[in-house]
């Protein structure tokens, strides 16, 4: 795919290619070599037509016999979305939820991996925990330009959300995850995503009231 037309991409589209993928590798681990659009969709409670739009914009289409050839989709989705350069992560705050998801996501992805985590007890530094070096927040600054980390998760306590993230921007950090309950504002040419489990807790509640 052009690198270009890859960077017009819409969010919600990304999104939906990274769990085309995820689908797709566990499809390949049952033996399967092909899948057409509509069992992608019944997996991901979409449309068909919505699975072959999203395939239609990164240039690939299958077979109306065979559908689509699973490993040639899961390279040309892994173009799109991996970087050629692996690239590192750290996390803030290893409480219980920090180091779920750092236990979680080791070695999940090749080219994206947590190398790093912050935390600001004294007792956790220093420490190899959930896999990783736990530094002190402190500590941020120095360690973040020298590892060439661009990608932070925030798991921290709601109060130092903003502290933290105003250090994260001063250290280069070009992309947040937040896990917290505090809205952030980044500056230009940070790119945010904010995963608020209350609101998620609640939609799913208003659906289900509906129903009953």
């Amino acid at each position: 795919m052009d690198p270009q037309k890859s960077k017009d991409l819409p969010g919600k589209t990304i999104e939906r290619l990274s769990q085309y993928r995820r689908i797709l590798f566990n499809s390949i681990n049952e033996g399967k070599v092909n899948v057409y659009s509509h069992e992608l969709a019944r997996m991901m409670n979409l449309t068909p037509v919505q699975v072959r739009r999203d395939l239609m914009l990164i240039g690939y289409s299958g077979s109306q016999s065979k559908g689509y050839v699973i490993k040639d989709l899961i390279s040309l989705i892994g173009k799109i979305i991996d970087s050629d350069e692996p690239q590192k992560v750290a996390i803030v705050g290893m409480g219980n939820l920090g180091r779920a998801i750092t236990s979680y996501f080791s070695g999940k992805r090749e080219r994206l991996s947590i190398v790093a985590a912050f935390d600001n007890d004294m007792q956790k530094a220093n420490r190899i925990i959930a896999g990783v070096p736990c530094h002190h927040v402190n500590k941020l600054n120095e360690i973040l330009p020298a590892e060439g980390i661009k990608i932070a998760i925030l798991t921290l306590a709601p109060e130092a959300t903003n502290e933290v993230a105003k250090m994260l921007f001063d250290a280069g950090i070009k992309g947040i995850l937040n896990y917290t309950s505090v809205p952030l504002t980044v500056p230009e040419g940070v790119f945010l995503e904010e995963y608020d489990i209350v609101t998620s807790l609640e939609k799913l509640a208003f659906l289900v009231k509906q129903d009953m």
